[in-house]
């Protein structure tokens, strides 16, 4: 895929990083290429609903983060998108030392793109897939 902005990481990476959400749950880039985002949220106390296991919120987080992050990638410059649909199946436990979701889009169109994103407990280097999401977004043109 080619990414109509030649700045995209750069632009993505302050827009998101700039949220107040994304700074609560710690998130991180791992990746950023035009089309797919990875990020990691790393495993805290206060993002748990016991010991040792991830909310599903902080799923549901990493998940929508990187699939609309995806989306971002193929924005023209200028524009900016934001979730109006994501679907999160939770297929097993997030029990390990952080959260990789590798997001990725699906169709990109000019008002609407369409992403997908898995969600990954890591321990020790070994991935396990914890969730799978379908995330909408609303590109958004710039007000002149």
């Amino acid at each position: 895929m080619d990414a109509p902005n030649p700045a995209f990481a750069d632009t993505l990476r302050r827009a998101v990083l700039a949220m107040p959400m994304a700074q609560s749950v710690g998130l991180r880039f791992a990746r950023i290429a035009a089309g797919e985002v990875d990020v990691e949220i790393p495993y805290r106390d206060e993002l748990s609903f016991r010991p040792g296991q991830m909310q599903a919120t902080a799923i549901f987080a990493a998940a929508d983060f990187a699939a609309v992050a995806a989306a971002g990638t193929l924005l023209p410059p200028g524009w900016i998108n934001a979730s109006i649909d994501c679907t999160l199946k939770i297929v097993g436990p997030a029990n390990g030392e952080k959260l990789l979701a590798k997001g990725r889009v699906v169709n990109a169109g000019k008002l609407i793109t369409v992403s997908a994103a898995e969600v990954y407990s890591v321990r020790d280097g070994q991935q396990t897939l914890c969730a799978t999401a379908l995330a909408t977004a609303r590109n958004i043109e710039p007000k002149h």
